[in-house]
């Protein structure tokens, strides 16, 4: 299969997204609506296609300030074309974007599994005492 990297999303990659979302634990409950407006709202967004038909198999996006913050949200693959390095492609494109690169302190948070996973790209649990906070 032949890849993409797009930045715009079309109606139909949208609808792969919610696709995406909905068989994941900590997306499953997006709207198709929510989820435009996110991509939007988002300063970056990534999209991984599969060139043969223009199907959306991976995804991320980061909000930032370009200067002190960016946090990296939703990094997603299709769960049958995980262990392809799509991951790695959706990161990379990320980390030297123009809207990040040259951003103090890029963020993100994950499942402890995945810990070892960001690791490779310089992300740490050691965040000089911060503690992630929500309010609901």
């Amino acid at each position: 299969m032949k890849y993409k990297v797009i930045e715009k999303l079309n109606d139909n990659q949208l609808n792969n997204l919610l696709a995406l979302f909905k068989n994941e634990w900590w997306t499953q409950n997006r709207q198709l609506s929510d989820i435009k407006q996110m991509v939007e709202n988002s300063n970056v967004v990534i999209g991984f296609i599969n060139e043969e038909t223009d199907e959306l198999v991976g995804f991320a996006r980061v909000i930032t300030d370009t200067i002190y913050r960016a946090f990296i949200f939703d990094v997603i693959a299709k769960e049958e074309h995980r262990e392809r390095g799509i991951g790695k492609i959706l990161m990379n494109t990320i980390l030297t974007h123009s809207l990040v690169k040259d951003v103090e302190r890029v963020e993100l948070y994950c499942p402890d599994r995945l810990v070892p996973y960001y690791e490779k790209w310089g992300f740490s649990t050691d965040v000089n005492g911060s503690n992630l906070m929500r309010k609901k």
